[in-house]
C-alpha cells in the first residue's frame, strides 16, 4: 500500500466510519477522568459536537501557554485547539491542521461560538486543510511556532520522518513539541500496518520506541522525555485476534528544539523552580518536566546539562533559577527512569 492509499484510508475512517468516540474499538481514546483537573474543568466550555468527535489518546497541552502560538497537528474537530485557545489567551494564537473535511467542518462551525464563550473580541484560532507531512503547504513558516501539539495522530502518518522534520522546521529555537500517541513494544508486521481498521484505530501505525528514538536522532533531536504513559486495552475480540501479541501504550512525550547531548551529562548544575506558572493546577507548587523530574517550588534540585537547558533556554526560563554552567564536567549524570527504558522511545537522563 502506497502513502496516498494509506492517507485515503485514514481520511475515510475519520470522516465517514467514525461518527463519535463511541464507535472506537479500542481503549486508546482517553476518558475525561484521565485529563489533568485544570484542563478537565475547561471542557464545560467546549461545544458538545466538538467533544463528541474527539478521538485523542492523551492530554497534550503543556503549561505556560499564555501568549504563545500553538500548532495542533491532526486537530480533527478542534477540541484541543479550543482548549489551547483558552490557555493562550487573546494575545496568543492557535492553528489547527487536518486533512479530513468532515472533521474540519465541525471545528469551523463552532469557531464564533467559542470566541463568544471565552469573551474574546475575535477568534484566536484558525483551521487549515493540509497534510501534517507538508506544513509548508499549509502555510506554516520556518521558526514561527512556539509549541506544537498533537493527540493520537502522528501514528497515522505513513511518512513519520517527514512529519517530525516538519515539526522541528516550524518550531522556534527553544520551542516545544508536546504530543500524545500510541507506541508499540515491537515493529508492526507489514500486513497489519496495511489493515484499514487497525490503522484507523491507531494501532497499525503505532510507533515502535527504538525506531522513534532513531528517527529523532536523525533530525537532530537527541533527548525526548516521557511525561506520562498508560496501557491501551484492546476491547474488540476481532482486533485482539489480529494484533493481540503486540503491547500498546498511550504515551505523552515532550521534546525541545535545542542542541542537546545524546546522554545526560553532569556539570554540577542546580535548578530551582520559582513558581509563578498559573494554569489552575499543581504548577503553583511544583513543575513536572517528565516522569522523573518534579520540581517542588523553592527546592533546589541537581540536574543534568540537558535538563538545565530545557528549563533555561525555553519559555520556562522565567520560572527557574539555574545555578552553575558547563565549565566543569563530572561524567554521566545518575538519573531516574529513561524514556528508552520505559518504552524504547528515546534517550533521556
Amino acid at each position: 500500500m502506497d502513502n496516498a492509499s494509506t492517507l485515503d484510508d485514514v481520511r475515510r475512517y475519520y470522516g465517514a466510519v467514525l461518527q463519535s468516540s463511541e464507535d472506537l474499538k479500542t481503549g486508546a481514546c482517553c476518558p475525561v477522568e484521565a485529563m489533568p483537573a485544570a484542563l478537565r474543568v475547561l471542557l464545560d466550555d467546549i461545544h458538545p459536537e466538538v467533544k463528541d468527535r474527539f478521538y485523542g489518546c492523551g492530554s497534550p497541552l503543556p503549561p505556560a501557554l499564555d501568549g504563545c502560538t500553538v500548532l495542533d497537528l491532526g486537530c480533527g474537530s478542534g477540541r484541543d485547539v479550543y482548549l489551547a485557545s483558552r490557555l493562550v489567551g487573546e494575545r496568543g494564537r492557535v492553528i489547527g491542521v487536518d486533512m479530513t473535511p468532515e472533521q474540519l467542518a465541525v471545528a469551523r462551525r463552532h469557531q464564533d461560538w467559542h470566541a463568544r464563550r471565552y469573551a474574546h473580541a475575535h477568534s484566536n484560532v484558525e483551521f487549515r486543510d493540509g497534510m501534517i507531512e507538508d506544513l509548508a503547504g499549509a502555510g506554516i513558516a520556518d521558526g514561527s511556532i512556539d509549541v506544537v501539539v498533537s493527540n493520537c495522530v502522528l501514528n497515522l502518518s505513513p511518512d513519520k520522518s517527514r512529519v517530525f522534520a516538519e515539526i522541528f522546521r516550524v518550531l522556534k529555537p527553544g520551542g516545544e513539541l508536546f504530543f500524545s500517541d500510541v507506541f508499540a513494544d515491537r515493529r508492526i508486521p507489514d500486513a497489519l500496518r496495511r489493515d484499514p481498521v487497525l490503522l484507523g484505530e491507531c494501532l497499525g501505525g503505532a510507533l515502535y520506541g527504538e525506531d522513534f528514538r532513531r528517527l529523532l536522532a536523525d533530525i537532530g533531536c537527541a533527548d525526548a522525555r516521557t511525561v506520562s504513559q498508560s496501557p491501551i486495552p484492546l476491547l474488540d475480540p476481532g482486533i485482539e485476534a489480529k494484533i493481540g501479541m503486540v503491547g500498546f501504550r498511550s504515551i505523552t512525550v515532550r521534546a525541545f528544539k535545542l542542541a542537546l547531548e545524546d546522554r545526560c551529562e553532569d556539570y554540577g548544575q542546580v535548578a530551582t523552580y520559582l513558581g509563578g506558572i498559573s494554569d489552575g493546577g499543581d504548577s503553583a507548587h511544583g513543575f513536572v518536566l517528565d516522569d522523573h523530574h518534579r520540581f517542588e517550588a523553592g527546592r533546589p534540585m541537581l540536574v543534568c546539562g540537558n535538563t538545565a537547558d530545557m528549563l533555561a533556554a525555553t519559555r520556562y526560563a522565567p520560572y527557574f533559577r539555574i545555578a552553575g554552567d558547563k565549565t566543569t564536567h563530572y561524567g554521566l549524570f545518575d538519573c531516574g527512569p529513561a524514556l528508552v527504558a520505559a518504552t524504547g522511545a528515546a534517550s533521556c537522563c
